[in-house]
Protein backbone atom coordinates (compact mmCIF):
# COMPACT_ATOMS: atom_id res chain seq x y z
CA UNK A 1 0.00 0.00 0.00
CA UNK A 2 1.01 3.24 -0.87
CA UNK A 3 -0.01 7.13 0.21
CA UNK A 4 0.97 10.20 -1.31
CA UNK A 5 1.95 13.02 0.93
CA UNK A 6 0.68 16.72 0.21
CA UNK A 7 1.37 19.31 2.89
CA UNK A 8 -1.67 21.60 3.70
CA UNK A 9 -2.33 24.66 1.44
CA UNK A 10 0.16 23.18 -1.53
CA UNK A 11 -2.35 22.54 -5.36
CA UNK A 12 -2.76 19.50 -5.92
CA UNK A 13 0.51 18.41 -8.49
CA UNK A 14 -0.79 17.42 -11.93
CA UNK A 15 0.32 13.57 -13.45
CA UNK A 16 2.34 13.22 -10.22
CA UNK A 17 2.75 12.83 -6.60
CA UNK A 18 4.67 15.65 -4.29
CA UNK A 19 5.45 12.24 -2.31
CA UNK A 20 4.44 8.44 -1.34
CA UNK A 21 4.89 6.82 1.49
CA UNK A 22 5.03 2.81 1.01
CA UNK A 23 6.10 -0.24 3.16
CA UNK A 24 7.40 -3.55 1.33
CA UNK A 25 9.82 -5.33 -0.81
CA UNK A 26 11.64 -2.74 -2.94
CA UNK A 27 12.25 -3.50 -6.63
CA UNK A 28 14.23 -1.28 -8.68
CA UNK A 29 14.14 -1.00 -12.80
CA UNK A 30 17.07 0.35 -14.76
CA UNK A 31 16.50 2.81 -17.23
CA UNK A 32 14.18 1.74 -20.04
CA UNK A 33 14.03 3.22 -23.66
CA UNK A 34 11.97 2.70 -26.59
CA UNK A 35 13.04 -0.60 -28.37
CA UNK A 36 11.86 -4.07 -28.11
CA UNK A 37 12.94 -6.90 -26.65
CA UNK A 38 15.13 -7.55 -29.60
CA UNK A 39 16.71 -4.17 -29.30
CA UNK A 40 14.96 -2.89 -32.60
CA UNK A 41 13.34 0.94 -32.23
CA UNK A 42 10.27 1.03 -34.38
CA UNK A 43 9.37 4.84 -34.35
CA UNK A 44 11.79 8.11 -33.87
CA UNK A 45 9.07 9.72 -32.32
CA UNK A 46 9.35 9.99 -28.32
CA UNK A 47 5.70 9.51 -28.00
CA UNK A 48 5.87 6.04 -29.21
CA UNK A 49 9.46 5.31 -27.58
CA UNK A 50 7.79 6.39 -24.26
CA UNK A 51 4.99 3.92 -24.95
CA UNK A 52 7.36 0.98 -25.65
CA UNK A 53 9.46 2.18 -22.78
CA UNK A 54 6.58 2.36 -20.38
CA UNK A 55 5.95 -0.84 -21.96
CA UNK A 56 8.85 -2.59 -21.15
CA UNK A 57 8.93 -1.57 -17.11
CA UNK A 58 5.74 -3.28 -17.16
CA UNK A 59 7.18 -6.44 -18.41
CA UNK A 60 10.20 -5.86 -15.86
CA UNK A 61 7.79 -5.07 -13.05
CA UNK A 62 5.85 -8.30 -13.82
CA UNK A 63 9.22 -10.59 -13.19
CA UNK A 64 9.12 -9.47 -9.54
CA UNK A 65 5.31 -10.21 -9.42
CA UNK A 66 4.83 -6.27 -9.02
CA UNK A 67 2.04 -3.97 -10.74
CA UNK A 68 2.34 -0.22 -11.95
CA UNK A 69 0.47 0.75 -9.46
CA UNK A 70 3.37 -0.30 -7.48
CA UNK A 71 5.60 2.15 -8.72
CA UNK A 72 6.71 4.70 -5.98
CA UNK A 73 8.99 6.87 -8.12
CA UNK A 74 9.61 7.31 -11.74
CA UNK A 75 12.15 9.08 -13.85
CA UNK A 76 12.79 10.72 -17.04
CA UNK A 77 15.44 11.37 -19.44
CA UNK A 78 14.31 12.86 -22.39
CA UNK A 79 16.28 14.40 -25.02
CA UNK A 80 14.04 17.16 -26.82
CA UNK A 81 12.22 19.02 -24.28
CA UNK A 82 9.69 20.60 -27.18
CA UNK A 83 9.33 17.50 -28.42
CA UNK A 84 8.14 16.53 -25.19
CA UNK A 85 5.65 19.16 -24.44
CA UNK A 86 4.57 18.99 -28.12
CA UNK A 87 3.71 15.48 -27.92
CA UNK A 88 2.43 15.25 -24.13
CA UNK A 89 -1.26 14.19 -24.97
CA UNK A 90 0.32 11.49 -26.98
CA UNK A 91 2.56 10.44 -23.92
CA UNK A 92 0.12 10.98 -21.14
CA UNK A 93 -2.79 8.75 -23.65
CA UNK A 94 0.35 6.01 -23.12
CA UNK A 95 0.68 6.61 -19.26
CA UNK A 96 -2.79 6.42 -18.52
CA UNK A 97 -2.91 3.56 -20.78
CA UNK A 98 0.24 1.04 -19.39
CA UNK A 99 1.00 2.69 -15.74
CA UNK A 100 -2.63 4.47 -15.01
CA UNK A 101 -1.56 5.72 -11.47
CA UNK A 102 -0.72 9.27 -10.97
CA UNK A 103 0.32 8.72 -7.15
CA UNK A 104 3.74 8.20 -8.18
CA UNK A 105 6.66 10.65 -7.48
CA UNK A 106 8.13 12.06 -11.04
CA UNK A 107 11.02 13.74 -12.25
CA UNK A 108 11.84 14.83 -16.05
CA UNK A 109 14.97 15.68 -17.03
CA UNK A 110 16.18 17.33 -20.79
CA UNK A 111 19.59 15.71 -21.26
CA UNK A 112 22.13 16.19 -24.50
CA UNK A 113 21.96 12.59 -25.42
CA UNK A 114 21.41 9.14 -24.11
CA UNK A 115 24.15 6.00 -24.99
CA UNK A 116 21.73 4.27 -27.63
CA UNK A 117 22.00 6.66 -30.71
CA UNK A 118 18.35 6.45 -31.37
CA UNK A 119 16.57 6.45 -27.99
CA UNK A 120 14.90 10.16 -27.04
CA UNK A 121 13.48 8.87 -23.52
CA UNK A 122 14.89 6.58 -20.67
CA UNK A 123 12.65 6.13 -18.11
CA UNK A 124 13.77 4.28 -14.28
CA UNK A 125 11.31 3.52 -11.87
CA UNK A 126 11.10 2.00 -8.22
CA UNK A 127 8.07 0.03 -7.23
CA UNK A 128 7.01 -1.41 -3.78
CA UNK A 129 5.65 -4.64 -3.17
CA UNK A 130 3.55 -4.22 -0.23
CA UNK A 131 4.16 -6.62 3.36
Amino acid sequence: MKTTLLPPGWPRPKGYANGVVARGQMVFVAGMIGWDAEGRFHSDRLCDQARQALANIVAVLAEAGAKPAHIVRMTWYITDRQEYLDQGREIGAAFRELIGDYAITMTAVEVSALIERQAKVEIEVTAVLPD
